[in-house]
């Protein structure tokens, strides 16, 4: 694999060295993202030497971002902006086709809202949400894509614009029929539904992999033996006795959300949202190590995000352990004069330098 050492940037719009750019542009200001590509990703990865904005993506005003690995950690205190970035992120991807498109708009906002929302009327909700996003305009290397509503003479519509193509359609004729998006996946902080979990543990069954997640639950706690889905449900064997994935830990439901996700995001993309989220500090280096692997031999670009030390320490050890270099540490932080969020990257050894010197790296 091939890797580029420019990886210098921040939220003034100056790039010290050329990279490949993500943006995104909407209501509320100007982002951009340079993301990284290397040999064997598949062609929608991120690449080098371009530049295009993402303007008025929730709390960005002016941002800029560049130089991403195959495994990415963002850091940095809480409200900052992270899941919001990982969100842009995803739209870009994501958006290949109206039904992506779509789905993608609803995600994003369900993600955000699932605890409010009342299933029972969820065409209301998904129309709710779409419109809730009017306004986005996301561009990279991979693909520009855009949503406006319009309203003209009494008659609504919304446009869409992606991989080239612009398509108007009437509300009153639009479908909101959604779309699942294959091999592109986002973990929130809630974790995979159960439905998700068999769906993507199906990945990982086509490649006879079931001994090898079985591994990975045995090293994070001792006592489970095997994982199964049983009358279509998500189960593990603990000391001799079949339990519920929901009547065990946020732990261990979350590395099997991760580790499932990965496997079903093969040649694709995964995001994780606070993924130290319900892990024991003491196990995070052996998540890391998983992820760590598993992306490199299914080629997942991965994007996470932790405001935790420990999380960040055990990523910059399993960095070391590992002599991994295709994984990359990035601050967010807000600009104290000026309210800009910015983001800077760290390498292995000035990470390694920050976390034993008692520096900066988590947005203070």
């Amino acid at each position: 694999m091939l890797r580029s050492q420019h990886r210098v940037y921040d939220g003034s719009g100056e790039v010290a060295r050329t990279q490949d750019v993500w943006g995104a542009e909407g209501i509320s200001g100007r982002v951009k993202f340079l993301p990284l590509a290397w040999a064997g990703m598949p062609k929608t990865s991120f690449r080098k030497n371009s530049d295009s904005p993402l303007k008025g993506f929730k709390c960005f005003a002016d941002f800029k971002a560049q130089g991403f690995m195959q495994v990415n950690l963002i850091g940095g205190k809480n409200n900052v902006g992270k899941t919001a970035f990982l969100e842009a992120c995803f739209v870009n991807v994501s958006a290949q086709d109206i039904k992506n498109f779509t789905k993608v708009l609803v995600s994003i906002k369900f993600m955000r809202e699932n605890l409010n929302l009342l299933l029972g009327d969820i065409e209301r909700n998904i129309q709710q949400f779409i419109e809730q996003s009017n306004g986005i305009f996301v561009r990279s290397n991979i693909n520009t894509c855009s949503y406006q509503i319009e309203n003209k003479e009494g008659i609504k519509k919304y446009f869409f614009s992606f991989n080239n193509e612009s398509i108007g359609i009437n509300v009153n004729e639009f479908s909101f029929e959604l779309s699942d998006m294959e091999k592109i996946h986002f973990i929130d902080n809630f974790g995979l539904s159960n439905s998700h979990v068999i769906n993507y543990y199906s990945s990982l069954q086509k490649k006879d992999a079931e001994a090898s997640l079985n591994i990975i639950l045995n090293e994070f706690d001792s006592s489970i033996e095997v994982f199964k889905i049983i009358d279509e449900k998500p189960q593990c064997k603990v000391n001799g006795k079949y339990l519920e994935l929901t009547e065990l830990g946020d732990g261990v439901r979350h590395l099997v959300s991760i580790v499932t996700s990965l496997y079903a995001s093969e040649n694709g993309y995964l995001f994780i949202d606070e993924m130290d989220n319900g892990i024991h500090y003491t196990v995070l280096g052996e998540l890391w190590n998983v992820i760590f692997t598993l992306s490199a031999k299914l080629n997942v670009q991965v994007f996470a995000t932790t405001h935790s030390k420990e999380c960040i320490e055990a990523f910059n050890h399993v960095q070391h352990d590992l002599g991994d270099k295709q994984s990359a540490y990035f601050e967010m932080a807000r600009n104290i004069k000026t309210e800009q969020i910015f983001m800077r990257d760290l390498d292995d050894e000035q990470l390694a330098y920050e976390l034993t010197h008692q520096g900066k790296y988590r947005g203070e």
